[in-house]
């Protein structure tokens, strides 16, 4: 495990550098119409209420037999059938005084019904059943049980899910208010990077930032445009961000803002715009930077693939979210028992590559054995991120934080 003490002096915390973005998101994106069924991952603009109650009538939560509970003697006894009533019938006539009726799931219970028994506790012959003692209005959902006409249902700034999607269309809404989604420019900095498919010549990489970060992005729900690879001098670097921020909402580059002599991406956003953060306590991804471009945001990732990736989850997906209209936006760890102890102290929050695993019968967070910055395969084993504060040990079996990866993206 690649755990190396770093000074801290300038380096930004990583929740006080997360609330600086938070607070410069800028004007939301217009609202548009969609189809519920093309509103999955869209963030809802205008909040919604019940527009009728929820059960709308009170109606059998199995199949069985309705009656009214004061019909039936107290030990129970037989009781003659007065027909049936199955799911989407409209149950209008009142249930015969002294008369049970075969229902089934869903089904309304007719005027002067309070009960329901469950079909496997009677007995049927010929026109009549047979039902045990029973207690009144058992197994009846009531109308209103779940939701009241004019209750909240969901606010604005939820991220509908398929059960958002679910609920909605059990209101009967067909067309759903949501928040346009975020048009962003990403571009990729290196002379050295190619693309999969390209031979390599010495010293060239092929560019797995740019796939990567396309998937994330992608996943959080925004409209994505792809850029060719910049060059590494600042005139080129200055040249593609004014492009990018005069068609683009944000911008979000990877590679270029480090303290290298190749590194110009700083100073193209120092020119263009203005550069607001730069080097965070992390580990892996330091080298993050914020700021804007023609009044544009800009978001400078790592280069180091890994790095990238972490960074793009942990402080970029908060602000991304946010900006399209998202008000929870902040993932909530688990705290289980390490698998792993951690004795190296560091003046950066890590985040480690790590997946859940059984050990003695107990669920663990497990490492993988290299945390590179650069390295992609520990984070393809990974099913998520341990976190280790800045300067804190930790020994196997104390609780740590972990962030699953289905919880980062999406």
């Amino acid at each position: 495990m690649s755990a190396c003490g770093c000074d801290s002096k300038g380096l930004r915390p990583v929740d006080e550098a997360i609330d600086e973005l938070l607070a410069r998101v800028p004007p939301l994106p217009a609202v548009e119409y969609v189809a519920l069924s093309d509103a999955l991952g869209r963030v809802l603009a205008e909040p919604l209420s019940a527009p009728f109650p929820v059960p709308a009538w009170d109606n059998s939560a199995m199949d069985g037999y309705a009656l009214c509970a004061a019909d039936l003697p107290a030990e129970g006894g037989w009781l003659p059938l007065a027909g049936r009533i199955a799911a989407g019938d409209a149950a209008e006539q009142r249930l015969p005084a002294g008369h049970a009726v075969r229902i089934f799931t869903g089904a309304p219970l007719p005027p002067g019904a309070d009960t329901v028994v469950a079909q496997e506790d009677c007995q049927v012959e010929a026109d009549r059943v047979h039902l045990p003692a029973v207690s009144r209005g058992a197994h009846v959902r009531r109308q209103g049980e779940e939701l009241a006409a004019g209750a909240p249902v969901l606010q604005a700034g939820k991220r509908l899910r398929p059960q958002e999607l679910g609920l909605l269309a059990s209101f009967g809404v067909a067309r759903v208010a949501v928040y346009r989604r975020l048009r962003v420019g990403l571009l990729s900095s290196g002379n050295e990077l190619r693309e999969p498919g390209q031979p390599l010549a010495p010293g060239q990489i092929y560019n797995s930032n740019r796939y990567c970060l396309l998937g994330v992005l992608r996943s959080l729900g925004l409209e994505v445009h792809d850029y060719e690879i910049l060059a590494d001098e600042l005139a080129a670097s200055r040249d593609a961000l004014a492009l990018a921020a005069s068609e683009w909402d944000l911008l979000i580059t990877s590679g270029g803002v480090s303290v290298g002599e190749e590194d110009h991406l700083k100073q193209a956003i120092r020119e263009l715009g203005e550069l607001h953060l730069w080097r965070l306590a992390i580990q892996p991804g330091k080298p993050l930077a914020f700021g804007e471009v023609g009044g544009k945001p800009w978001i400078g990732l790592p280069g180091n693939p890994a790095a990238a990736l972490i960074t793009s989850l942990v402080v970029a997906r908060p602000f991304l979210l946010r900006a399209q209209g998202c008000s929870e936006v902040l993932p909530k760890p688990l705290r289980l028992p390490a698998g792993f102890a951690w004795r190296k102290l560091n003046s950066r929050r890590q985040y480690l590559r790590a997946r859940l695993e059984t050990v003695e019968g107990e669920l663990r967070v497990c490492l993988h054995p290299r945390q590179g910055s650069a390295m992609l395969t520990s984070a393809s084993w990974a099913e998520g991120l341990a976190i280790v504060e800045c300067n804190r040990t930790l020994e196997e079996g104390q609780p740590v934080e972990y962030l699953p990866f289905s919880d980062l993206l999406g």
